[in-house]
């Protein structure tokens, strides 16, 4: 007999795995940071300028992350009065759960889907696709909401905005490592040990980046579970979401959706659903066969 499948089985791991991906990124980041030091001449110097300016553009895109993913979105905060229905699922949710009331935002896209984004409850959003909001029953509406309120009780939404950053620097610096050693610069070259540092700053150009974004990704699946299995306890009817994630399957694609956003939302919203090291989350499937064990 197969052994029934629990969601809440793997939220410990969830946890510690996001941690130790976040942590690995952040020495691909270091890494990059001293390879471009030593690119440009400057030594230790050149080291501690890197990391200086690597970290300034950390916090501040971090800091302006959710406003622009919601522009990039094409999103409009919801107006007084409009989808009242919407707005007390959302509030109702939001005092279970112990956090204060998400901003609600709707893309005006056919397709059924939805994301949250933000710093910390506190200054935190979600953006529902009006396809999703047409097409749902309450319960299943409810079930979605509560994914999504999971997500920034969690703090899920500053890993994402985090991983999305870091991504971002990570590609900078593999640029700018690129150029340097095409245009035949590096100032390295006369330094001993500058020839190494050159063939460092080639593979970090060509790995970093595509690692990089793996860890984002397996980041974005290790936590959809852990959203799923607390989203399924915050409404006590896990049914909702997974017939939910039932009528989404295939009818996720949103046209607002970039490969920097796409990790966000709870189903991938391209038309071609990658699997493997190439998916942004787990598979739909394997969700719903979860929520109906629990």
């Amino acid at each position: 007999m197969e052994a029934k499948v629990n969601i809440f089985d793997a939220i410990g791991a969830n946890k510690r795995n996001s941690i130790i991906l976040v942590l690995f990124m952040s020495g691909i980041l270091l890494a990059g940071a001293v390879i471009a030091g030593y690119l440009i001449g400057l030594g230790d110097y050149g080291v501690a300028i890197a990391i200086v300016l690597v970290a300034l553009y950390v916090f501040f895109a971090y800091g302006a992350g959710a406003g622009v993913i919601l522009a990039v979105s094409g999103a409009h905060e919801l107006r007084e009065g409009e989808e009242p229905f919407l707005r007390n699922v959302v509030e109702g949710l939001a005092m279970a759960a112990g956090i204060p009331q998400p901003k609600i935002w709707i893309m005006e896209d056919a397709g059924m889907n939805a994301f949250a984004t933000g710093m910390d409850p506190k200054n935190s959003h979600i953006v529902f696709t009006r396809g999703l909001i047409t097409n749902m029953k309450r319960e299943e509406l409810e079930g979605v909401a509560a994914h999504e309120i999971s997500h920034i009780a969690n703090f899920d939404i500053r890993f994402a905005t985090l991983a999305i950053v870091m991504v971002g620097a990570i590609a900078i610096i593999g640029d700018f490592a690129w150029r340097y050693v095409r245009l035949g610069f590096g100032g390295g070259r006369d330094r001993r040990g500058g020839g190494f540092i050159i063939i460092l700053a080639l593979v970090f150009a060509i790995t970093a980046p595509i690692a990089a974004e793996f860890i984002r990704f397996a980041i974005s699946r290790e936590r959809e579970y852990l959203a799923d299995a607390n989203g399924a306890k915050l409404t006590r009817y896990p049914e909702g979401l997974a017939s939910a994630l039932s009528k989404i399957k295939g009818h996720a694609a949103v046209a607002g959706a970039t490969n920097a956003t796409a990790s966000l939302y709870i189903s991938n919203p391209f038309e071609k659903d990658f699997t493997g090291l190439f998916a942004t989350h787990p598979p739909i499937d394997e969700r719903i066969k979860r929520l109906r064990a629990m």
